[in-house]
């Protein structure tokens, strides 16, 4: 019960109100300005059903702009879907509930399918299914304002956030290379070797949830981390203590062959490497 209740206490935000305040004003100016344009050019009713959706993916495009689900397939992709998809269902089961519910599922299923989940997408199938007389009685010309607002917000939401400094589309990050992470701090103990891409995959599989984040941004975070926690784990290093425990040490001239030798002459499974000014720079381990 504590796990259940300690769940419903909002996590922290890692972002500065500026961003909220930069995020909120570009959200504000898109939405404006698509529902300007379209009123004039689809009416007023048509233009009303579709800003809910459309706000919606306006705190995406702005708010979590390098998420997965807020990139330019994603709002494109899904609301081209979720359309066809109400329209089909209008179709089978008329304006009922029991059409918006399975316009949702199929929606979902479909967006997963061509990777671009997004989920106003499922807020733009049920404004169709339920606006009877403005929206679904249009059959497929429908397309032609739902499109239209996704892509006016999209082109808004290119412009604007690039203007602020916040790169819009997320490329995607080249996965980084797994190094070995040395702990000098805990010397003596066995050192694990750093996450690789396989580990990566195999530990997406086991959550199995979507996280609103690419493989390879996600990658490329954990490596960032990965590399702090290393430079601070070496900063943290007491020369001293370190040489006072391991004699001898290594020099930036020694080679790998020296390396295996001292370490088997000493018996030891660490060894420091120094620079010119007998400063640590690194540590040659035997890992088990």
């Amino acid at each position: 019960m504590k796990t259940l209740l300690r769940s419903f206490i909002p996590h922290s935000l890692n972002t500065h109100p500026a961003e909220w305040s930069r995020a909120a004003i570009g959200a504000c100016l898109g939405i404006l300005l698509s529902a300007l344009l379209s009123q004039q050019l689809f009416g007023t009713d048509a233009t009303l059903h579709l800003l809910g959706p459309l706000g919606a993916s306006a705190v995406l495009l702005f708010a979590v702009s390098t998420g997965a689900l807020a990139q330019p397939w994603s709002i494109i992709g899904s609301y081209l879907i979720a359309a066809l998809v109400a329209l089909a269902s209008v179709h089978m089961l008329g304006n009922t509930v029991a059409a918006a519910s399975v316009a949702v599922l199929s929606s979902i299923v479909v967006m997963c399918i061509l990777r671009c989940l997004h989920p106003p997408g499922a807020a733009i199938a049920i404004s169709i299914v339920v606006s009877k007389h403005d929206l679904s009685a249009l059959g497929l010309h429908v397309l032609l304002p739902v499109m239209f607002n996704a892509g006016c917000l999209l082109l808004f939401a290119l412009v604007y956030n690039n203007l602020t400094r916040m790169r819009y589309p997320r490329a995607q990050a080249k996965p980084a290379v797994a190094a070995q992470v040395i702990k000098p701090a805990q010397a003596g103990a066995p050192v694990p070797g750093s996450f690789s891409s396989e580990d990566l995959d195999k530990a997406l599989d086991e959550v199995g949830s979507f996280v609103d984040v690419s493989r390879a941004d996600l990658e490329s975070i954990l490596h960032k981390a990965e590399d702090i926690a290393q430079h601070r784990n070496r900063t943290d290093i007491d020369t001293r203590q370190v040489i006072s425990r391991t004699a001898p040490s290594l020099s930036l001239e020694h080679s790998m062959a020296d390396a295996m030798k001292l370490l088997s002459k000493q018996g030891s499974k660490y060894l420091p490497v120094l620079d010119a000014e007998r400063k640590v720079v690194g540590i040659i381990s035997l890992v088990d």
